[in-house]
């Protein structure tokens, strides 16, 4: 998939520092951590084909970070994917890393820590990658990121979450890093120019909701899946997964005003949320008074945790036939030590060592994996991979899962809600099925998915979910294991950031972190 590109000839520099800070995104102040010192952190924009540098540099106190650019391919980058214990050692407090890497793709993402938990406390921020689009357009409104909202510190929410068996309760969402709440705050405005196309990318960029978006008076065209063009469809609401994006235009065609985007949250499925009823943001026709919408929605939104029906590629795939391999996802609150919530891949939870992360040990020549590395050798090159992904008979009820892979697009075959895989191929879809980087596994149900081995590397695969993920709820594909060293660059810096990160570990956590947070 997307093995070519136009050579630009132009680098893309950002220079990004991580820091600890105090705001108040709907009017309640907390301690946050930010990129440049304000949430969402600055844009990353380039064009197709051009190659992106960012420098990033850790400025906070006493917490490991790392910058990973979701849905992002890395081809022949692996090493640049930002995935802690996978592709490279956390970045110390004082430490600087390099992130350089090409555009092979175009559309819609977003950045974010990959250190545990961490982005929930702010460090995030949107992506856009300038290229053909499947519809014309007049003006391109940018990227409105959703994202469930605590007020307590995120890594104290982890903790707590490895010892419940349910999710802790939002106290808000936020809409591009702004909502009203008892405390004060105030709704995002976004304007519109009247009689014009606007292009709008939403995303998903939350910690444990769903959302279903919708704008009052107005449809959404979808022209683009995460980084996949689609055929395009007229719909008047969406649902996201944690992870997810779609670019939607809206045709200004309306009377000059205010309108209410309203935003909801999965419902039963989801995690609860304080402010749900009052989730929402501006729509601003230009001209209009700068008054709350007085609009009516034609319609209440959908709830539930699920995937959009109707996506189909723009350029279509034919899927050769065969049978999936079979992953199975299990549950305990008793593994290890009493009450420790843990997700296990095939009866183990995934646990990474940081300061010795899979592609460096591959480098290094290591041959053996850990068990808790859940370590799986695939590929020839081109063929396609096909898995199963089937939550066992022990899983709490009503959990879906949004389930992201690093280093690929992957094409939906199937997924089933209450449901246990027949082992049956007659019913998946090989005809140019939905292809993305993050789709839903549904609750009690199964996913199945293909890829194609086009990409040497280690990569992760991963509920994202960042509290579930903390409790083992992944596994790595080492992908063309025997031709990873020619793909990608020198190691030799990243050996010297090891050195830094074993060095600041030893000194500040000689004893371990929390138990059963695996980190990545």
């Amino acid at each position: 998939m997307d093995l070519r590109w136009p050579d630009t000839g132009r680098t893309v520099k950002y220079e990004f520092e991580v820091s600890n800070v105090t705001m108040a995104p709907d009017g309640f102040s907390r301690s946050m951590m930010v990129v440049n010192g304000q949430y969402p952190g600055p844009l990353v924009e380039a064009d197709w084909g051009d190659i992106i540098e960012v420098t990033v540099t850790n400025s906070l106190d006493l917490n490991g970070t790392s910058i990973h650019w979701h849905g992002l391919r890395q081809l022949g980058s692996n090493e640049m994917d930002g995935t802690p214990g996978v592709t490279e050692c956390p970045i110390p407090p004082g430490g600087k890393k390099v992130y350089r890497f090409r555009a092979t793709q175009y559309g819609t993402s977003w950045y974010h820590s990959h250190y545990s938990v961490q982005y929930g406390n702010g460090i995030m921020g949107p992506l856009i990658i300038h290229g053909p689009s499947t519809k014309n357009y007049d003006i391109d409104l940018g990227i409105l990121p959703f994202t469930d909202w605590y007020y307590a510190p995120v890594f104290t929410l982890n903790a707590v979450a490895l010892h419940a068996r349910g999710p802790p309760t939002a106290d808000n969402m936020l809409i591009n890093g702004s909502m009203t709440s008892s405390y004060g705050g105030k709704y995002a405005v976004t304007t519109l120019t009247p009689g014009k196309t606007h292009r709008l990318r939403l995303a998903n960029t939350g910690i444990n909701s769903w959302v279903h978006v919708s704008l009052d008076g107005h449809d959404f065209t979808v022209i683009a899946a995460d980084f996949v063009p689609v055929v395009p469809f007229t719909t008047k609401s969406l649902s996201l997964s944690v992870g997810q994006r779609y670019d939607v235009l809206i045709d200004a065609n309306q009377d000059i005003g205010n309108y209410w985007l309203r935003v909801g949250t999965g419902g039963a499925c989801d995690g609860p949320n304080t402010n749900a009823a009052n989730i929402r943001s501006i729509f601003r026709y230009e001209g209009a008074y700068q008054e709350d919408p007085y609009s009516q929605a034609s319609s209440p939104l959908p709830q539930g945790c699920y995937d959009e029906p109707n996506i189909v590629p723009f350029v279509p795939t034919q899927v050769p036939q065969q049978f999936p391999e079979e992953l199975t996802l299990g549950f305990t609150n008793t593994a290890v030590a009493p009450g420790l919530v843990q997700w296990l891949i095939n009866g183990t939870p995934m646990k990474v060592n940081l300061s010795r992360p899979t592609l460096q040990h591959i480098y290094d020549g290591g041959e053996t994996f850990d068990l808790k590395e859940n370590a799986f050798n695939i590929g020839q090159a081109q063929k396609f991979q096909y898995w199963v992904i089937q939550q066992g008979p022990d899983i709490p009820a009503a959990l879906p899962h949004p389930i992201h892979l690093h280093g690929h697009d992957f094409f939906v075959l199937a997924s089933a809600m209450n449901a246990t895989w027949s082992g049956d191929i007659s019913g998946l879809n090989f005809d140019n099925p939905p292809r993305r980087d993050t789709a839903t596994l549904p609750a009690r149900g199964y996913l199945v998915v293909a890829f194609e081995s086009d990409n040497p590397g280690a990569w992760l695969m991963h509920c994202h979910i960042p509290f579930h993920v903390a409790a083992g709820f992944g596994f790595q594909f080492i992908e063309r294991r025997g031709e990873i060293l020619g793909h990608i660059g020198e190691l030799d810096t990243q050996k010297d950031e090891c050195g830094q990160w074993a060095s600041f570990e030893k000194e500040f956590y000689p004893n371990g972190f929390e138990l059963g947070d695996s980190l990545v």
